[in-house]
């Protein structure tokens, strides 16, 4: 049982990089097509029902490109749909959820501190927030708003601001922050599933028909995908703030995911402004700068407030602190680990413990028993660079206390 955990780790790995395989693909895709649509050009000789056309050379060729608002005249025979990037992306990041939040609850999703949740309410929490969020905006989308479309982002952007604090006020500040960029991701690719393509496949079936196309159904897709534009930036910035505890766990976390959306907007309105061939918005980088300093000043405002005072275990955590060779890990991980790992850091150059990872007190050792055993048993992962000296005979203790505490 004990290697389960190993096998666990590289299937989190596995997903993992699937994930930010089909993330590259979709999030290429996209950047490239509004790119290409903000570039199109209408010159003299295009064809019937063509909107415009882009030259472009890659790879030692030429390309020639052009745009139809509704469809061609003629269906072609090899018609390529761009979709399951997106499907990709969103069923292996779902899937890096239950791995790692869903299967780690009491780790990774629940702090006491903030709210005391049950594991399966915490996953309901979780699972209800991403289906609402879809139902909200695309109600919203739908409404007399979508004639509006600036005063609609605005409204979308006041509800992300309010998801970020209701998150930081369930979760713990890293799954908060990663469940703000998986509400906003579900609304991307819900965006692709439920509008997007169905509408490009009424569009098609009616060419098939020798129907005429109604060309809302391309302006109500051209929307949701101008809203999938702005929001990619902040989704990955969201999705890597699991690794930078100044971002998830500081106390204005919910404002510092509230404004790299504004920033994800001012970098795409650049490079949106410069495909269009619209001038060259330069305002817009020290907008960005101004906005991330005031980023890094939030996350110096206050400090941990988590007590290093050994609480009740609960049933998990007493499997592991209850086991012969407790006590000596704990020293050991102690000895070598909590200079780093401590409430109130001393290791010269750190201000915060990485990732918020305490490892002081017992609930915090029996907390992260399986992380001790992969990174300081299984691996020499830590301490980096095994700058504290940890020896052979204490990695080993580790994983034989790891081994009772599974097998038992």
């Amino acid at each position: 049982m004990y290697d389960f955990a190993v096998v666990w780790e590289w299937l989190a790995f596995a997903v993992r990089w699937l994930h930010v395989i089909t993330g590259i693909a979709w999030i290429g895709s996209s950047f490239y097509f509004v790119a290409l649509d903000l570039g199109l050009r209408k010159v003299p000789g295009l064809p019937a029902g063509a909107h415009g056309e882009e030259w472009q050379v890659h790879g030692g060729g030429f390309y020639h490109i052009q745009k139809y608002l509704v469809a061609p005249e003629r269906m072609p025979e090899h018609l390529v749909w761009f979709k399951w990037e997106s499907y990709a992306t969103w069923l292996s990041g779902f899937a890096m959820l239950c791995i790692v939040y869903y299967a780690g609850a009491e780790i990774f999703l629940i702090d006491p501190t903030v709210w005391a949740l049950s594991v399966p309410f915490a996953i309901l929490i979780s699972m209800a927030s991403l289906s609402l969020g879809w139902l909200l905006y695309d109600n919203l989308c739908k409404s007399r708003l979508a004639e509006n479309p600036t005063f609609l982002m605005v409204l979308l952007f006041g509800i992300l601001v309010v998801m970020a604090w209701g998150y930081t006020h369930i979760f713990t500040g890293r799954a908060a922050l990663l469940h703000l960029g998986a509400f906003t991701a579900t609304i991307m690719s819900a965006n692709v599933f439920f509008v997007i393509m169905p509408n490009q496949r009424i569009v098609v079936a009616d060419l098939k028909a020798g129907r005429s196309p109604d060309p809302k159904y391309g302006k109500i897709a051209k929307l949701r995908s101008t809203h999938n534009n702005y929001l990619t930036l902040p989704v990955l910035f969201l999705m890597l703030s699991n690794h930078y505890p100044l971002a998830f766990a500081t106390e204005y976390n919910w404002l510092i995911a509230s404004l790299v959306f504004l920033m994800g907007v001012t970098i795409r309105h650049y490079f949106n402004t410069i495909h269009a061939g619209g001038g060259n918005p330069t305002w817009t980088w020290p907008v960005t700068a101004a906005i991330f300093v005031a980023i890094m000043w939030l996350s110096t405002i206050g400090g941990p407030t988590e007590t290093n005072e050994d609480q009740a275990l609960t049933a998990f955590q007493q499997q592991f602190a209850s086991v012969d060779g407790f006590g000596d890990v704990a020293d050991t991980v102690r000895g070598r680990c909590s200079m780093c790992h401590a409430r109130e850091v001393y290791w010269p150059g750190l201000i915060h413990a990485p990732k918020s990872v305490y490892l002081e007190t017992d609930q915090d050792i029996a907390s992260r028993a399986r992380e001790i055993y992969l990174q300081a048993g299984r691996s020499h992962a830590m301490p980096p660079g095994n700058v504290s000296g940890m020896e052979t005979v204490e990695r080993q203790r580790i994983v034989d206390w790891y081994r009772t505490a599974v097998a038992g």
